[in-house]
Order: C-alpha cells, then sequence, then structure tokens
C-alpha cells in the first residue's frame, strides 16, 4: 500500500491507496492538482480525458471513503456519503483514513493529491 496526502479547501485527509495498474497510473501522475465534481450528493469525481488502466473492475457496493475509478467515464471517485448504490465497471484504488464530513452539502472543490505527507 502506498499512503497519500489529499487537501481539499483547507482540510487534509491521509489515505491508503491498494496495489494495482490503476493506482500505480495514477501515481505516477503526482503531485497531481483536479479540480473535483460533487456529484449525486455522494462523491467527488474527476474525469480524466484518457483511460486509465482497470484490470480488476468489478459490480460493486463502496463504502465512505472508497477511492475508486470508474471506467465508462474514466472518473476518478471519492465517495463521502453511502447511498446503498450498487455500481458496475468499478475499480477500487484505495481507502481514505479520515473523516470525509466536510464535503456533505458542499459544491466543486479544488483537489491537491501528493505522496506520503510531502
Amino acid at each position: 500500500m502506498q499512503k497519500i496526502m489529499i487537501k481539499i479547501e483547507g482540510h487534509e485527509v491521509t489515505a491508503n491507496l491498494l496495489d494495482n495498474a490503476t493506482s500505480q497510473a495514477l501515481i505516477k501522475l503526482f503531485p497531481l492538482d483536479l479540480d473535483l465534481l460533487n456529484l449525486y450528493s455522494r462523491e467527488m469525481t474527476y474525469r480524466f480525458k484518457r483511460a486509465l488502466p482497470a484490470n480488476e473492475l468489478g459490480t460493486s457496493g463502496y463504502q465512505v471513503g472508497d477511492i475508486a475509478y470508474w471506467a465508462p467515464r474514466h472518473s476518478f471517485v471519492i465517495f463521502y456519503k453511502q447511498t446503498g448504490e450498487i455500481i458496475g465497471d468499478l475499480q477500487k484504488i484505495g481507502q481514505i483514513n479520515d473523516s470525509l464530513d466536510f464535503l456533505k452539502g458542499s459544491g466543486n472543490k479544488p483537489a491537491t493529491f501528493t505522496l506520503g505527507g510531502q
């Protein structure tokens, strides 16, 4: 697992990324600044122009704090609210270790992703 730091408008959270092709491709882009869209009142999302590799796609639910990649729209996703939905073509990337309550009811947010505590 690779530890990363995520900064979202003054809030800092840490996450552990799984060792898979998707997370490895993502790490190669770090440090990474993304403008995250708040979608469906449950997730912060960024749509990459090009697909990331995703060799372990599946259909599953999610947990609050999951970081995932939704292949059909090349979407990087951070889930912050549970709705019980089951999602297809989803590749799990990692898990955030801290509370994401500050995202509830918020709008779009800029975010910065770095390795460890950089």
